[in-house]
């Protein structure tokens, strides 16, 4: 499961996983950012505030994850991963190779500083 908020005012997507991420949660996603990047032309940023990686609840899931990635990654200027697992240093690593986006990766508890990173200029 996949909590989020859109933040409308600084265009960043705040994104809680509190479980195995289901496929719905990538259609919810998408219905959520869809039409500010529409208006807006593009996320200022996405933080994806999780303890640990909880994984998928079935392949579909992981199909949707990675169809989201791909028709959404070059519309997102900057992407902090808030964990203390190894997931964070893993996604900063191996996201530059993969995405439009810049990847940072923070310690768990510093979702402040994630959100002032995102809106540093220059984007």
């Amino acid at each position: 499961m996949l909590e989020h908020r859109l933040d409308a005012t600084t265009g960043i997507l705040h994104l809680h996983p509190k479980g195995a991420l289901e496929k719905e949660d990538f259609a919810k996603l998408a219905q959520t950012a869809d039409p500010y990047i529409e208006k807006q032309g593009a996320l200022t940023g996405v933080i994806v505030d999780a303890a640990k990686f909880p994984g998928w609840d079935s392949f579909g899931a992981m199909a949707a994850h990675i169809r989201f990635v791909r028709d959404h990654h070059k519309k997102v200027r900057r992407i902090a991963v808030v964990t203390d697992a190894a997931l964070g240093d893993v996604a900063e690593k191996l996201g530059s190779h993969f995405i439009a986006a810049t990847v940072k990766h923070f310690p768990a508890g510093q979702t402040k500083a994630a959100e002032e990173w995102i809106l540093a200029k220059p984007f």
